[in-house]
């Protein structure tokens, strides 16, 4: 079932093949928590907009005009979901103190220690704080490739930009970022740079 495209999951959906939406969850579930997480920012709260978002997705795929573009769809709707959570939760929000941007910890990071922790952290908040200097269609793109490690064909059906458009939106960013990390007063020398895209 991996090898079949976005369209024929789509067709077997449609009549009834639970499997195949299983399957379209498995292919889409990083970008579309990736998606969620960067406009809600809040881990629990981006994995229920995620299983909110492929729900709405299930219900609504005999409406999908193009099954081709898949990806893009569950994308927009992925956006529309998580717009109406940050509209339900406004006035919640506005009460909140922001909390600053973490990533997960894994067993091999506490292994290492507290100081390699800390070490860790505090380059995450930068790299963080230099993807938000970053156009908003630039974000997405550079999360999806650097932190989901999702390929540029998975990257291209997810927001229905083109594989060169995505290499183009890669090179750029990277340009900038490593433009913002070199003039990152507090950034300590050689520890913290950006990868080039590869194809």
């Amino acid at each position: 079932m991996k090898q079949l495209s976005d369209a024929a999951l789509v067709l077997r959906c449609i009549e009834g093949d639970s499997d195949a939406f299983g399957e379209v969850v498995r292919r889409y579930e990083s970008a579309v928590y990736a998606t969620a997480h960067y406009y809600v920012g809040r881990y629990g709260v981006a994995e229920d907009v995620a299983q909110e978002s492929f729900w709405a997705a299930y219900r609504s795929l005999r409406r999908l005009r193009d099954p081709n573009r898949l990806g893009a769809w569950i994308r927009e709707i992925t956006t529309r979901t998580s717009a109406n959570w940050l509209r339900r939760n406004r006035s919640r929000l506005m009460q909140e103190t922001p909390l600053p941007h973490r990533r997960t910890i894994s067993i091999e990071d506490a292994r290492k220690g507290p100081d390699v922790l800390l070490q860790r952290e505090d380059l995450y908040a930068q790299l963080s704080r230099a993807i938000d200097t970053l156009p908003e269609r630039y974000r997405l793109p550079v999360m999806l490739r650097y932190l989901q490690e999702l390929s540029y064909e998975e990257i291209s059906n997810f927001t229905g930009e083109s594989r060169d458009e995505i290499r183009g939106i890669l090179h750029r960013a990277g340009r900038q970022l490593r433009e913002v990390l070199r003039n990152d007063e507090d950034s300590d020398e050689g520890q913290l740079s950006w990868p080039h895209a590869h194809k």
